[in-house]
Formats: structure tokens, C-alpha cells, sequence
């Protein structure tokens, strides 16, 4: 910046006949009595002394201040900034009235994000599907043709015991649900007049995914056995032989979140002549970033599921520069996964999809190949989200039957080239049929990130049933309590947590003994159910994730947590169950300690990654990344010191404070929780100061003093309020809430306050703003 300048009346005066339209701040007089705008004064002022570090409009300028000058911080907060830091090296040159209407001027001109959503209004971009979207489309058009599983209560797999080694109706002994397969039947057998000997158990039931991923599929058995999963031809593990010593069988498996498997499990003890082994089987998993356990009982469903498909393939990121995924990025990576992709669902639409189609129209009169035609049609006309015309048939089915007689060929060709072609992989170009097709492929993206495929949804297009609001709203309901929504909803609430990231918790084991990988599962299980608990209450109260006093333990938890997670019963079991809490120590899902323990080092708190979470996560606030790479001080250079006196020490510069007077405020709140979550009350042998303060949007500064003065603040915070409803409508629309108008946040956050927050009637309502939002056809192709 250069240095102050001295302005005259005679140049305010020209200055103010010139652009006296544009500023509309309170006037204020000069030293003759001529009337000067501080917002004119401030603009001035910009232009000489800040214009060349900062461009003209605030866009950054190479080699100086590269980044755009926006964010969210008050007039009030920018005044202070500009006063004590601003121009660089000499911040007296712009200081009292002089910061305040360079602060004014700013934060009207370019700075907020009024002004940003004013200076370009955000658009609806034209967007293919997202890894995630492809993933869950592929799965729900194989389920088109197999069924969707409808969501069950009823926990643990369905088991048939049999006396003797094979299915026989009189020899079944029992019948009953089992809860998990973790089974030693020695060499008594399952009891009930069963031969220990020699003996059949047949489980059936559904493995419910609630995380995409890798999984490794474990059966430990000293018996014969077989296990498929997601079809009921689709061996994964087959030992039908058992032979040798080997009792260990694994197998990988990529299973996509918000989707049932079907799973049946046999088990054969055969009398041998030879001495036999005790009779034994467990069915054990290793989940994405998990450890190995038992499947629990949360992910086993008991009785019968429809085959379900999950794509194999490796997709890559999307792009995030956001905040949220995208379908933006065009790269042979993408290009060469999605053909990958297309040609894997080529196979096991001739092994799987077609022999199932045959067998629901085997009664048909029709001809094979017509048979064929009718499928193939059905199958682009689903993937294309509407009817296929004269042409289109021609296209995509017809040239393909007519240059091969080999049905598997032309049914590779045919799915190859419609999943590469863009009305498949460009959910919005195929809007414009009528208005309940598009309503409904909304919805699908929406509450699924899928295509509609459902029956009961596409009949509903047929017959213009979602023409409305009310039917829009009424569909959107029905399709909340889906497996595939309540997946989409969890993993927006990782996303409002930022737990994507907290992917490898470890921790000094000289300090925190015990703090083991199988407990870091644990908690992560426990902060899920405390997460579901709340979405699919009755009242699906937003507010109950700062006030819940119950918590989700079992004894692991409870051995190393102590009372404020003791269990309500002695089972000897690492099953999770809601407990009463510690409500002098816990405040709902913050100080969790799967939160505070991620949010930390691994001998000592951070309350600077505490600070940030709460400002960026939880209140939506802006931060700048830090101007150079930051290194904590070591806790053995100041042994003294408290966390909290040493985290001052190194942030106390002017230059950290722009951003470190908002982090550090909300971080030293939560120091009474360690580095494991464990709820303290001193550090070094000194009482822990919790002490902190928050300035919101609006320029208000709130005293906050520990977790309970949090948590009460969070209830009724209008900035934690919209950033959650912001959170969500970016993660379920994946597009900028103001491309559906200027009042669409505003809208959206009447109806959540009108439904005391509801969580539910949040989902439901941003799914209607989108399926009934006309401008989303507006901003294709921009």
C-alpha cells in the first residue's frame, strides 16, 4: 500500500457527482460542512493504498496477495484487521475512521458473501455423475430388474439346524435368529436331539453396507462350508471340502454404502472315521479403515434380501474445490474408469441381470430375440432416466442385434455404449420429457445419489404423479426411510463433522495405554449410533446433538472412559447400547471422544484443530489457509506450560491473529478433554482454563466459558444453524443453495426453525427445492 493521502473537498464533491448512485452508506460531514460517504471515502482510500497487493476488485494479483480477498468476517473484525496490520509494514498509515471505510467499503464492494453471490451470481453447472452417483446408479440398475431390500429391524442372520448334513424337512431341529455367527459347538453340536457328529446349519439374511469400501470377508471354521454374497449363485468363499489344517478363509470385496446383501452361509459337520475336530464358525469382516471383528448384529438383517450388485471397479476422486464432490473433472483417469466400469457391468448384465429377466417372462409368447430387444430397451430406457424414441432404439439397441446372433456380444455392445454415452452419464440432459420424470430423477439424485429405477417411483412418472408440490413432497417423504437415504444422510453428517479425515487415531502409548485400534472402532461405531439415534428420533431434533445426555458404550468403552461411559447392565459384550451418560462431563456429539480424540495429537490436545473444526465445520465461518507452514511447539521446549499458555505463545503475533483470535477462542473451550476425550479437570498440575469467546457473523462477541456454555450457545446459534442446513443442501444437491434463488437459504432455514428443526423435514424439503426449482435447466452448460 502507499502511504496516507490527504483528500479535498473539491475532489469529494467530484467524486460523489460521479458515483454518489452507487454508495448509499450514512454520509458524514467534512471539516467545512460538506456532506462526505465513509463508503466513497473508503473505496478512495482502497484504490490507492490497496488496490496494487489486492487487485482492484479484490481478485489477488500475482507475486503479492494471490489470493481473492472474500470471507465472512464483520465490518467490525475487518476494521481491527486493517487498523492493526494493514498496509504491510505500515499499519499506522491507515488506522480509526480511515480503517473503518476501507473496511466498509470492502466488505459491501467484493469481501462478504452478499457481495460475491451479487457480483456473480452462482449457476447451476452442467455436472456428470460423481464417483459415488455412478457406483449407486449401477447398483440400483442391476436392482431394477432383481428388487430393492426394504429396511428391516429385525436383527442377526435367520439360522435352520438340521440333524444329519443335508436340508431335510423332518430333521430340523431348530429355528431362530442369530444375532452374529460366532459359534464354538465343540463336539456336543447345536444341542436340541442334533448329533454333534454330524449335523446342518443353513443362515440366511442380508449384510447391510454403511460405509463404501473395501471389505475383507473372514470365516473361521473347522468345518465344511460355503458363503455367498449378493446373489444367490455368487460363491465368495468356497470350502465345501474341508481339508487340512487350514481353518482361516478370507476374500476382498468392494461394497457400496446404503445397500443390503443378500448373504447365505451353510455349514456341514461330517462324521468322520478318523478322529474329528470340535465344530466351530465364525463370520468376521474387516470394514474400510477397520479392524477385524465379528460382523455385529447393527449389519446383519434376518430373513430374505434381493440380489444386490456392487461395481468392483476403482473410481477416482472427484473434485472438491467446493467443499463438496462434483462431477466437474473430465481426464482420461475418469474417462478410463468409467469404460472400466462400463464393461464390468457389461459381464454380469449377461451372467446375472438377463437370466433373471428370462426367468420373470418366461411365460411371455414372445420370441428370443425379441425377448432381447424388449430387455435391452427396459435396461437404456432406466439408465437414461426416460422413454427411448424411434431413433434412439435404432441407435442404441437395434444396429447391435442386427450385426451379431450372439446375444452375450450384443448385450456387451449394447451396455457398453449406452453407460460411456452422456445421457446416462449426464443425469440432467434427459430432463426435459415432462415434469414428473424430471421431479423424479431430482429425487433419485437427491435422497440417493441414483437414478429412479424403483417401481413404485416409475409408475408414479407414468401416471404424472409427481406434477406438484405436494406429490413431490409426499414422494420425497416416502423415499427418506430407504436404506440408500439413510446411508446419504450419514455421511452427510461425516461430512458436517469432517470425519472423512480422522481416518488413522493413534496415540502415545507411554500416556494412553489401552488406546487400542479395536477401541478407536468402538468409539467410531458409538459416535454412529449417537448420530443415527438423533436423525431417526421422533422429534429428529437438530438440537439433540448438543444436549443428548445418553451415550452409546459397551465394556470396551466403558473400561477405559470410567463413569461417564458406564454401561446400565454387566453383559460381557462388545455390542453397543445407549447408556446414561455423564451430563456434568458430556455435552452431546462435541466432546465425543471419537471427535476430541481425532481432533488432537497423539500425546497432547490441539486446541488449534479444534478451534478450526468448530469455525469452518460447525459455525460455517471462513478461515485462509495459514501464510506459511506451521509446527506446533513441542510440550518438551516449555514443560511449564499448559497447552493452552504454549498454543498462545506461538500464535500471539500479530500476523496469526487475524485468523488464531477465531481459532484459539473456540479451541481453549474444549481443553478439559485430553488427547483421548477423557473429560479433565487440571494440566500440570494446574486447573484447566476453558475460558474462550466467539465473534458471529453479525459482529457479536460471545463470552463462552467450557463445553456446557458451548453447547448451550450451539442450540440456538444462527450461524451453527446455517451452516449445518448449508452442509446438508451442498451434500444432498451437490450445487450452491443461491443458484435456486436469492431467498432459497433463507426459505430453507424458516422451515427448519417452523419444524423445531427437524433433521427429517430438512431432507424432505431440500429435495423439493431442488425437484421444484425451474431454474436448475437454466444454468446447463455454463
Amino acid at each position: 500500500m502507499n502511504s496516507r493521502f490527504a483528500l479535498t473537498n473539491s475532489l469529494f464533491a467530484a467524486c460523489l457527482a460521479l458515483m454518489g448512485p452507487f454508495c448509499v452508506a450514512t454520509e458524514s460531514q467534512t471539516d467545512s460542512g460538506a456532506k462526505v460517504n465513509p463508503r466513497l471515502e473508503g473505496e478512495l482510500i482502497y484504490k490507492r493504498q490497496c488496490a496494487d497487493c489486492h487487485g482492484a476488485a479484490g481478485e489477488g494479483v500475482n507475486g503479492a496477495y494471490e489470493r481473492s480477498l472474500v470471507g465472512d468476517s464483520s465490518i467490525g473484525e475487518l476494521t481491527k484487521l486493517i487498523s492493526e496490520t494493514m498496509p504491510e509494514g505500515e499499519p499506522e498509515a491507515c488506522t480509526a475512521e480511515d480503517a473503518q471505510a476501507v473496511a466498509d467499503y470492502i466488505h459491501y464492494a467484493f469481501y462478504s458473501p452478499a457481495a460475491q453471490v451479487r457480483n456473480r451470481p452462482p449457476k447451476v453447472v452442467l455436472t456428470h455423475l460423481t464417483s459415488d452417483q455412478l457406483r449407486q446408479s449401477l447398483s440400483d440398475l442391476y436392482a431394477h430388474f432383481s428388487e430393492i431390500a426394504a429396511v428391516s429391524e429385525t436383527r442377526g442372520l435367520h439360522g435352520l439346524y438340521f440333524d444329519g448334513e443335508r436340508w431335510k424337512e423332518d430333521k430340523k431341529k431348530i429355528e431362530r435368529d442369530d444375532a452374529t455367527i460366532n459359534f464354538d459347538f465343540g463336539h456336543d453340536g447345536p444341542g436340541d436331539g442334533i448329533n454333534g457328529k454330524q449335523f446342518y446349519i443353513y443362515w440366511e439374511g442380508g449384510l447391510e453396507i454403511q460405509e463404501t469400501g473395501r471389505y475383507q470377508i473372514i470365516v473361521e471354521s473347522s468345518c465344511s462350508f460355503n458363503l455367498k454374497l449378493g446373489h444367490a449363485e455368487r460363491m465368495l468363499i468356497d470350502n465345501h471340502v474341508q481339508s487340512g489344517d487350514k481353518t482361516v478363509f478370507n476374500e476382498p470385496v468392494e461394497l457400496t454404502g446404503g445397500r443390503v446383501y443378500p448373504i447365505r452361509l451353510e455349514l456341514r459337520q461330517r462324521e468322520r472315521k478318523t478322529e474329528q475336530p470340535p465344530a466351530k464358525i465364525v463370520l468376521r469382516w474387516i470394514p474400510p479403515g477397520g479392524v477385524e471383528t465379528v460382523i455385529p448384529a447393527r449389519n446383519l438383517r434376518s430373513g430374505w434380501a434381493p440380489n444386490a450388485y456392487s461395481l468392483q471397479t476403482h473410481l477416482p476422486p472427484d473434485d472438491r474445490s467446493y467443499g463438496y464432490d462434483r462431477g466437474i473433472s473430465i481426464n482420461r483417469q475418469w474417462d478410463d474408469a468409467v469404460t472400466a466400469a462400463a464393461l464390468e457391468f457389461a459381464q454380469i448384465t449377461v451372467s446375472e441381470i438377463w437370466p433373471t429377466y428370462q426367468r420373470q417372462h418366461r411365460k411371455d409368447k414372445t420370441d428370443n430375440r425379441t425377448k432381447l430387444r424388449d430387455f435391452l430397451v427396459e435396461l437404456i430406457e432406466v439408465a437414461f432416466r426416460g422413454k427411448l424414441d424411434d431413433e434412439q432404439k435404432s441407435a442404441y439397441v437395434d444396429q447391435f442385434l442386427m450385426t451379431t446372433d450372439d446375444d452375450s456380444e450384443a448385450i456387451k455392445r449394447v451396455v457398453l455404449v449406452a453407460l460411456k454415452s452422456p445421457w446416462f452419464l449426464y443425469p440432467s440432459l434427459g430432463e426435459l420429457q415432462n415434469a414428473s420424470a424430471t421431479a423424479a430423477n431430482r429425487l433419485a439424485l437427491v435422497m440417493y445419489d441414483s437414478l429412479p429405477s424403483d417401481d413404485w417411483l416409475l409408475h408414479r412418472v407414468g401416471k404424472g404423479q409427481l406434477a406438484n408440490e405436494a406429490q413431490i413432497r409426499e414422494t420425497a417423504t416416502r423415499m427418506l426411510t430407504d436404506y440408500r437415504a439413510r446411508y446419504k444422510i450419514r455421511t452427510m453428517l461425516h461430512a458436517w463433522l469432517n470425519l472423512q479425515h480422522l481416518t488413522d487415531i493413534r496415540k502415545d502409548e507411554s500416556q494412553f495405554n489401552g488406546f487400542e485400534p479395536e477401541l478407536v472402532a468402538d468409539l467410531k461405531a458409538s459416535l454412529n449410533a449417537a448420530l443415527d439415534d438423533v436423525v431417526w428420533s421422533d422429534g429428529s431434533d437438530y438440537r439433540k446433538f448438543f444436549t443428548r445426555d445418553w451415550v452409546y458404550t459397551n465394556n470396551r468403552i466403558a473400561a477405559f472412559y470410567g463413569d461417564c461411559y458406564k454401561r446400565a447392565d454387566e453383559l460381557a459384550t462388545t455390542d453397543l447400547s445407549p447408556s446414561v451418560g455423564d451430563p456434568e462431563h458430556r455435552f452431546g456429539i462435541m466432546t465425543h471422544p471419537f471427535l476430541m480424540s481425532g481432533l488432537a495429537y497423539h500425546d497432547s490436545t490441539s486446541p488449534i484443530h479444534r478451534g478450526v473444526f468448530l469455525t469452518r465445520y460447525v459455525f460455517g465461518r471462513t478461515l485462509r489457509p495459514p501464510n506459511e507452514a506451521f509446527t506446533p511447539f513441542s510440550p518438551d521446549l516449555h514443560p511449564d506450560l499448559t497447552t493452552r499458555d504454549r498454543v498462545s505463545l506461538q500464535t500471539g503475533a500479530e500476523a496469526c491473529q487475524a485468523c488464531h483470535s477465531r481459532i484459539n477462542g473456540l479451541g481453549f473451550i474444549l481443553e478439559n478433554y485430553d488427547a483421548v476425550g477423557r473429560f479433565r479437570e487440571q494440566e500440570k498440575a494446574k486447573p484447566i482454563n476453558a475460558a474462550g469467546t466467539y465473534v458471529s457473523a453479525d459482529g457479536e462477541t460471545i463470552e463462552l466459558e467450557g463445553p456446557h456454555s458451548l453447547a448451550s450457545y450451539l442450540i440456538d446459534s444462527d450461524d451453527a444453524r446455517r451452516a449445518f442446513v448449508n452442509r446438508a443442501f451442498q451434500h444432498f444437491v451437490k450445487q450452491p443453495i443461491e443458484a435456486f434463488g436469492v431467498d432459497a437459504s433463507q426459505r430453507l432455514m424458516q422451515k427448519f426453525v417452523e419444524s423445531q428443526f427437524n433433521i427429517q423435514t430438512l431432507i424432505v424439503e431440500i429435495a423439493v427445492i431442488s425437484a421444484t426449482n425451474p431454474s436448475i435447466l437454466e444454468g446447463q452448460g455454463t
